[in-house]
């Protein structure tokens, strides 16, 4: 049996891997590198540009690692249409995982096949994810998850330890294209914030499980200058990825599929972040502002992308 299993193993076909790298004013000397360490660990490198002020397409013919394709998307359509602009590219390649990454992540030089071997032992996974690390932030952030009503922080006390996780931040995100067939692409009207959060439970909600692979490495910064608090920096974002957050947080708590108890913790997450961006994020009226729009939003239904009153 054993024998069998191994020739099984050795007759798979070599997995044809495409990192979709979705850019939006990216700092040119950060993503030449990111490109450059993706080269070497997958199969095809797409840039998916929404919108950048610089000509994403002009700056990658001039790399001396370019990217082998970049789709331009003319405008800011939100990072769930540029990743499913990149999976419907990937697709087309025949591809059998997609790799999510950032503009602003660096992975480590090992960390694709590291996924992959883990993806390769787990059953019904449905992604597997990096342990990053923020220079600015604690480090590095625990992987998550909600089980008995609590919020448990999983944070790799076992180097080579593969979790179990309710969902994985987009960036480092390696994905079969098979569960993507099966699950469906990135929720796009939610356009930025919870992608990844909801994509995470739905896969769940289909019987697929998500892993976060202690093992795995990459360097990520997440939002803008944290706010220190009690010695702790905290990320913070600007008022408007900030209403992206509360509005769709409350979207998803208005899914039926979404479990109740993920809700709840949750909520009360999100009621903490509200107290805390309103007291310590400055300026406080234009956060405390873009929160509450956000969460009325988000309780009327209101989805995509987020555009000013005239009036």
């Amino acid at each position: 049996m054993e024998d069998t299993q191994q020739t099984a193993h050795l007759t798979q076909p070599p997995p044809n891997i495409i990192a979709i790298v979705v850019t939006y004013h990216p700092a040119l000397d950060v993503l030449g590198a990111l490109i450059q360490r993706l080269a070497s660990q997958v199969d095809r490198v797409l840039i998916v540009d929404n919108g950048s002020d610089t000509s994403i397409v002009d700056w990658n013919a001039g790399q001396p690692t370019p990217a082998h394709h970049v789709i331009a998307l003319g405008d800011n359509l939100g990072i769930a249409t540029a990743q499913n602009a990149g999976i419907d590219w990937a697709k087309q390649q025949g591809a059998t995982h997609v790799l999510l990454m950032d503009q602003d992540s660096l992975p480590a030089p090992d960390m694709v096949a590291t996924l992959h071997s883990a993806l390769a032992d787990q059953p019904r996974a449905a992604a597997a994810g990096p342990r990053y690390v923020d220079s600015r932030q604690e480090n590095p952030p625990p992987f998550l998850q909600i089980r008995r009503w609590r919020l448990y922080r999983h944070s790799c006390e076992g180097g080579n330890a593969v979790l179990p996780v309710d969902y994985l931040i987009a960036s480092g995100c390696l994905i079969p294209m098979p569960v993507l067939e099966q699950i469906g692409n990135m929720r796009d009207d939610l356009f930025i914030d919870y992608v990844d959060i909801e994509w995470g439970l739905r896969a769940g909600h289909h019987g697929y499980q998500s892993y976060g692979v202690c093992s795995a490495h990459m360097e990520h910064s997440l939002g803008e200058t944290p706010i220190v608090f009690r010695g702790r920096n905290i990320p913070l974002h600007s008022p408007l990825r900030h209403y992206y957050h509360f509005r769709n947080a409350v979207l998803l708590y208005r899914t039926g599929w979404v479990p109740l108890q993920w809700k709840c913790v949750d909520a009360w997450r999100l009621l903490l972040k509200y107290g805390f961006y309103t007291l310590y994020a400055k300026p406080r009226h234009r956060h405390f502002a873009s929160m509450t729009r956000g969460l009325w939003h988000g309780l009327i239904g209101k989805a995509g992308k987020f555009t000013p009153s005239k009036n």
